[in-house]
């Protein structure tokens, strides 16, 4: 996965990009697991891309939905073992 991220909200803690290996579009979250920290990306289709990117609160509510782990179906990469805790 090579991510490119095209918005950023240091305020919200999330993320709005590409994938340049796929194309796919991804929300992402930061994640701590003690020692290290890495980020969760979940993938969008172009509809919803656009409309976070138009509209940062149904953003922001896509991430608290994923801090709660209720998109993990839409993952780009599989949950690690040793999980972490959304920041």
């Amino acid at each position: 996965m090579q991510p490119r991220d095209e918005y950023f909200s240091r305020e919200n803690f999330y993320s709005l990009g590409t994938d340049l290996d796929s194309g796919a579009h991804y929300e992402s979250i930061p994640v701590t697991a003690g020692p290290y920290d890495y980020e969760e990306y979940y993938r969008l289709d172009d509809e919803q891309y656009a409309r976070f990117l138009a509209d940062p609160e149904a953003a922001i509510a896509f991430a608290w939905e994923c801090r709660r782990q209720e998109h993990d179906d839409l993952l780009l990469e599989k949950a690690r073992e040793n999980r972490g805790t959304a920041i």
